[in-house]
């Protein structure tokens, strides 16, 4: 089996850029070429076009765990019961959903600009449980919604059967205004592949050393070096490896599958030429989304895990992704399934990002938290807006929550992390 991501199969491979390699010199680095990246470098061309922009991705750009997500433009999350209306912590839920919908709408503007064909559907999508009590407080969760000006509607029943096509749902909440689906696949391509000319890309040029030099920085890789007076370090749950330690940052490894075309009569007739997501109410629950096209995505495992999944690991894991969808969808069979893949969410203790100026000319960003194709595009801005030392209310809302927590040294925090993550995906497996 070969870990080769469904997102950028049918999206399709950019060519390849250079390899660093020599001396370069520039205005702006960015290191990291995913979407906070590539958001970053479209930002600084706009602010600043006369200025050079070299932007270094360990990988391929528009490749990593930027192409690989499920494709959930998050403008409003599912309260927790300690943020619904009435309760102590909703004030701090209301300024995560202004900066939910400031990301959302930055995804959205990014589409317009660079006339992006991403397969953007605005209807929103359904957290939806399987048990009941898994949905909790629905009359509160319609409140809530509705005061932040989520568009939000219950359904149960016949009426979420023939919505989802499954009955395997008990419950859901159908959540619009502002919340979207979209091909991140194609998304990230279009980023990357709309780059203006006065940025340049260099793959396969891990950074392995940043440190100050004069008034500026040196970013060394194995075949060269870039001096900058200004770097922005865009690289999620691997902040670290560009020296940064104390993020509070850490990689989360998730797996998914996506199935060929479902073109049989059964299916056409079961499925027609909708789409929808759902994501469960538990985080280690399953996502689930019908794609155009009738195929089937299925994301439900995550783990915290020192090394990738290996081949035999993936071939588990997809065997959880079918057992998944054949209890949505008996009928479904191994050989439908196209594509598996693994991808890293880059996670926080508190569910709040990184987002700070490290030292003069450094600033850096980190944990997204599951809601990467939105935020991680505001982000990209939002750093350049910090680096160049203006202010926005979006801009103070996000420093304002910008509290990732303490992480435990190393091997304490792991054993923990691995117990809690063993103990979520337990809690949460009738959602799986």
């Amino acid at each position: 089996m070969n870990n080769h991501c469904g997102w950028i199969a049918l999206a399709g491979e950019l060519p390849a850029r250079p390899t660093l390699s020599g001396t370069q010199r520039a205005d702006w680095l960015i290191i990291g070429g995913g979407i906070t990246g590539l958001s970053a470098a479209h930002a600084l061309a706009a602010r600043f076009p006369q200025q050079r922009v070299v932007l270094l991705e360990r990988q391929r750009i528009a490749q990593g765990a930027s192409a690989r997500n499920s494709g959930f433009v998050v403008a409003h999350e599912l309260p927790a019961a300690s943020e619904r209306l009435g309760q102590p912590g909703h004030a701090a839920y209301q300024v995560a959903s202004r900066i939910g919908i400031a990301a959302a709408q930055e995804v959205r503007q990014c589409i317009a600009a660079l006339g992006i064909d991403c397969e953007l559907f605005e209807d929103g999508y359904h957290f939806a449980a399987h048990r009941p009590e898994h949905l909790g407080d629905v009359d509160g969760i319609l409140a809530t919604l509705a005061s932040v000006g989520a568009s939000a509607r219950y359904y149960e029943g016949a009426a979420l059967e023939q919505r989802l096509g499954s009955g395997f749902y008990a419950r859901a909440i159908h959540c619009a205004g502002g919340n979207a689906l979209l091909q991140p696949g194609r998304y990230v391509k279009g980023l990357a592949e709309n780059l203006p000319e006065s940025v340049e890309v260099f793959e396969q040029s891990g950074v392995t050393d940043l440190r100050r030099s004069g008034q500026g920085w040196v970013a060394r890789t194995g075949q060269g070096e870039v001096h900058a007076p200004q770097v922005l370090v865009c690289l999620g749950a691997f902040i670290a490896r560009a020296g940064l330690h104390d993020s509070g940052a850490f990689p989360l490894e998730l797996s998914a599958s996506i199935t060929r075309p479902l073109d049989e009569p059964r299916w056409q007739s079961l499925f027609g030429e909708r789409q929808w997501g759902v994501l469960a109410p538990l985080p280690g629950g399953g996502t689930v989304r019908l794609l155009l096209g009738r195929r089937l995505l299925i994301r439900n495992t995550v783990e915290y895990r020192h090394r990738d999944l290996d081949n035999h690991a993936l071939a588990e894991r997809r065997r959880r992704h079918l057992s998944g969808l054949q209890k949505r969808f008996p009928g479904i069979v191994e050989a439908d399934i196209a594509y598996s893949w693994t991808g890293h969410l880059s996670g926080t203790r508190s569910g709040e990002p990184y987002f700070a100026r490290v030292d003069q000319g450094l600033h850096a960003v980190a944990g997204c938290n599951g809601s990467g194709v939105a935020r991680g595009s505001l982000w990209g801005r939002l750093l350049v807006e910090m680096a160049a030392g203006d202010s926005s209310p979006v801009l103070a809302d996000v420093l304002a929550q910008a509290s990732p927590g303490y992480l435990p040294p190393s091997p304490f925090f792991d054993i923990g992390a691995s117990l809690r993550m063993a103990w979520e995906v337990r809690r949460a497996c009738a959602e799986a």
